[in-house]
């Protein structure tokens, strides 16, 4: 898989895009991560990227033509599945789609900034618009980040137990039910006996009755979906 991040502040993303999980697909080749610049776009002898709103709203607008610029330069070399824009107005980012997003070969994701994009970004260049949640951040660097991690980690061969992903929170509209590590006791509290029976039917049931009770009491809404 190839990702591409569209930005005006790379040094956000090289901490979060260069560590652990991540740092690991792009050791083993299997995720290839490039963060542009935005500005290296700008035709503005100040390296500009923003201009006041037409309608006298506060707030600076990102340009049209370093992201169309930017957008081009990298369509021209390859096709690409998806060009995402991290918006606040964007569909709510969950598990099912990063699922979807984790089988694509080619992504684009553009970083909002300032007040937002030109429109015409959104009309011409943009084929899918993603939010990670109900607030607003002061750009889109860091949602870039969490789309990255959260479909980065799905990639076949990233994570040495595969199985681990799949049994995620989420994956079934349910939430993890609880684990425990050794030791089997401490402080008088006990791990649950079942879990220390050696019987897989009963555990996986265990497991499943737990996932559904966590899910009722913490996060009912994920069983009405």
């Amino acid at each position: 898989m190839r990702i591409d991040i569209l930005t005006v502040l790379p040094e956000l993303l090289e901490s979060p895009l260069n560590h652990s999980i991540i740092k690991r697909a792009k050791e083993k080749k299997i995720v290839d991560i490039h963060i542009h610049n935005i500005r290296d776009f700008s035709k503005d002898k100040h390296k500009r990227v923003d201009d006041y709103a037409y309608s006298g709203e506060a707030g600076m607008v990102m340009t049209i033509e370093p992201i169309a610029l930017a957008i081009e330069s990298l369509t021209k070399q390859r096709k690409y599945d998806e060009i995402i824009y991290t918006s606040p107005d964007g569909e709510r980012y969950n598990q099912k789609t990063a699922n979807t997003l984790s089988i694509k070969k080619n992504i684009i994701i553009l970083c909002g900034h300032y007040k937002g994009i030109d429109q015409r970004v959104r009309e011409h260049y943009i084929n899918r618009e993603i939010s990670i949640g109900d607030y607003v951040l002061t750009g889109g660097e860091l949602a870039a980040a969490v789309i990255c991690d959260s479909i980065v980690r799905l990639i076949p061969g990233v994570i040495s137990d595969e199985t681990s992903a799949l049994t995620d929170s989420f994956q079934d509209n349910l939430l993890s039910p609880p684990v425990y590590t050794r030791p089997e006791v401490y402080n008088g509290w006990r791990v649950p006996d079942i879990l220390l029976s050696g019987n897989i039917k009963e555990i996986e049931k265990w497991r499943f009755e737990q996932a559904i009770e966590r899910t009722k009491k913490l996060r009912p809404d994920l069983l009405e979906e």
